[in-house]
């Protein structure tokens, strides 16, 4: 706990950018582990800790969407036919990122596997960065807020239920994704000519 309270600020904000990239790392549990140490010694400013978690989700995020920016979407052209991605569903993409985008970033950075990935898909889809920039600023701090509140007001209730949170986000997550991909189904030939003509 001595780590934590010496170098609690950096240390969340960095977790957070981290997982933000794209890469595996425990940014929530970071966040909430210090706001409990925040509540429950008050060596800690919950403010400062919601600030450095929020800047870490924004830098981390942008990283990630300029990775995807400059490589998704030009490696799917050349390889997504390997992975079952052909350039038709690579406009059907681009053109969904386009109007519903900004809901996938805001919201899926309070769901763990899509925290890490929404911004590379964001840059891949060809987002607009300013949109993108928005929601995600707008998420990061709610995210931060919400969480690091939570547990600085609630200390260790709040941990005694993050795991069975985590386990029903991904359950979320997962039954959002079979429901996105059955609407998919049922309407991509009406999607596919509007891409076409959009794009």
């Amino acid at each position: 706990m001595p780590f934590i309270a010496t170098h609690g600020y950096w240390l969340v904000g960095v977790i957070v950018g981290v997982e933000s990239m794209g890469i595996p790392a425990p940014g929530e549990t970071a966040l909430v582990t210090a706001a409990v140490y925040a509540g429950t010694t008050h060596r800690l400013s919950i403010v400062l800790l919601i600030v450095a978690a929020t800047i870490g989700a924004i830098v981390g995020d942008n990283i990630g969407y300029l990775i995807g920016r400059r490589f998704g979407y030009e490696f799917l052209l050349r390889h997504g036919k390997r992975i079952g991605v052909d350039e038709a569903q690579l406009k059907v993409g681009r053109l969904l990122f386009n109007r519903h985008g900004g809901k996938v970033v805001f919201f899926g950075r309070f769901v763990a596997v899509l925290r890490m990935l929404a911004a590379a898909i964001a840059g891949a889809a060809c987002m607009d960065w300013r949109r993108f920039l928005v929601f995600n600023a707008l998420g990061g701090f709610a995210w931060a807020a919400l969480y690091g509140t939570a547990a600085y007001l609630f200390g260790d209730r709040i941990r005694q239920v993050h795991g069975v949170l985590a386990a029903l986000g991904i359950v979320v997550a997962v039954l959002l994704i079979a429901a996105v991909y059955w609407w998919l189904r049922n309407h991509y030939a009406a999607l596919q000519q509007e891409a076409e003509r959009a794009l």
